[in-house]
């Protein structure tokens, strides 16, 4: 790659998670494949038209993997990429951050199980 084309790393991975829901459907996607209901009801507030947006994005990034099954109706599923499931280490740095360094929000974490075990991913 020739340097005025090179992106300095962490402009380059937080353009991968930038986006509204893209850390949350990681979140979610982190503890096994997915399909896009179960994905919507976990994310609510997000509306159809940007998760799916969202999810085509992450798929063409690499951090997503779409398996369509070969059924009637057809079955789809998420999952994370092994490059999607490698920043599993920033999940985890942005949860530890955000219970032991943010003075001036209320967390609490609700051990909903739903972030706990992220460094239990499996890969594709």
């Amino acid at each position: 790659m020739s340097e005025d084309k090179a992106k300095c790393p962490i402009e380059s991975t937080l353009s991968l998670i930038s986006g509204k829901w893209k850390i949350l459907i990681m979140k979610a996607l982190s503890r096994g494949p997915v399909r896009y209901g179960e994905l919507a009801k976990e994310i609510p507030p997000v509306s159809a038209k940007v998760l799916t947006q969202q999810l085509r994005e992450m798929e063409k990034d690499g951090l997503v993997t779409r398996t369509i099954f070969p059924e009637v109706p057809p079955r789809v599923e998420y999952s994370l990429s092994q490059m999607g499931a490698s920043l599993a280490m920033v999940l985890i740095a942005l949860r530890e951050w955000g219970l032991t360094r943010d003075k001036v929000h209320a967390v609490e974490c609700t051990y909903c199980n739903k972030c706990q075990d992220i460094t239990g991913l499996k890969f594709d």
